[in-house]
């Protein structure tokens, strides 16, 4: 019938990838951080494919810094079986802010919904069961969590019985971990309906868990609402974590550690180590646990532990930091 295909209609995505990058730099000063290679492929490459597997084909990506690194990356997205538009932020307007300056490209009316994917998280949630979750509920955004694995590192997220969603915690102190409520982990997936940001105002930074949503759920209980399962994710919020997750799929996908146009001495030595695009790596360089970035140079010789390497000529101050 009509109704059950309008449940089955694939919705549009909002793919985050604006932000600065902070916690990733320096590796942020030659690339946006979803155009960071993850054993071998962007990052932004392996969202979107992963988002058309489900179904979903139309794309927004939002842009403001180094822009041209994820759009040469990326392009119109037919390549990846999608349609990529791209929304432009000057400036960076948030994660409400974003969404909403995006609105006119992701939906013809309030109540259309769409996807709001972050551009620095791999999961394999069901998205179709948290698009069912939030279509049923009439909730005007659902978010995808998990129990919370480290309250210590992740804020959390504070839901009812009902599936309601609360409110939202800081990350606790170790020595208090055990001893607060038992919260949930945002994984970077959530499904809102344009309402949730129609009144906000266009071109106006603004948040979505440190403002916006605590308003909605002030406002309308309910409003807010978590989609609960036992879905994988890999964070990429640091230079380790990129690392240690390129390692991970490594292990599933081979290693694909070296980036196009390298060249690394026969006499070198990497142990769990990644080298990116137009890097050159010298005679007896011994590199353990490090990341270098495009255009880098390493010197006969050296040896680096543990270290994220850049050229120092890309070195240059971010506006906003």
């Amino acid at each position: 019938n009509r109704m059950a295909a309008a449940d089955r209609r694939a919705p549009g995505a909002l793919l985050l990838t604006a932000g600065l990058g902070t916690r990733l730099r320096p590796l942020t000063s030659v690339r946006a951080k979803a155009a960071v290679p993850i054993n071998g492929e962007a990052l932004v490459r392996r969202v979107i494919r992963g988002l058309a597997a489900t179904g979903v084909r139309d794309i927004v990506l939002n842009l403001h810094y180094r822009p041209a690194s994820i759009a040469a990356l990326v392009g119109d997205g037919s390549d990846l079986g999608v349609r990529v538009r791209y929304s432009w932020e000057q400036p960076l307007l948030g994660s409400a802010g974003g969404p909403r300056h995006a609105l006119g490209l992701l939906a013809d009316g309030d109540d259309d919904d769409f996807l709001i994917v972050n551009g620095d998280t791999l999961t394999d949630v069901d998205i179709w069961s948290l698009v069912a979750r939030h279509r049923e509920s009439g909730a005007l955004v659902t978010m995808a969590l998990v129990p919370n694995p480290r309250p210590d590192h992740y804020g959390g997220v504070l839901v009812a019985d009902d599936g309601a969603i609360t409110g939202f915690t800081r990350a606790r102190q170790p020595a208090t971990a055990g001893g607060g409520p038992t919260t949930f982990h945002f994984i970077g997936v959530q499904v809102a309906s344009a309402r949730a940001f129609a009144r906000l105002e266009d071109g106006v930074p603004a948040e979505s868990v440190n403002a916006l949503y605590p308003r909605l759920i002030a406002e309308q209980p309910g409003s807010v609402a978590g989609y609960v399962s036992q879905a994988s994710f890999l964070d990429i919020g640091t230079p380790r974590d990129g690392l240690d997750t390129s390692v991970a799929l490594a292990r599933v996908e081979g290693a694909r550690f070296a980036g196009a146009r390298t060249r690394i001495a026969d006499s070198a030595v990497l142990v769990r180590s990644v080298v990116w695009d137009d890097v050159t790596v010298g005679a007896r360089a011994h590199l353990q646990d490090c990341i270098v970035a495009d255009g880098a140079r390493i010197p006969d010789g050296a040896r680096y532990e543990r270290c994220a390497i850049v050229p120092a000529g890309d070195l240059v101050p971010v506006a906003g930091e």
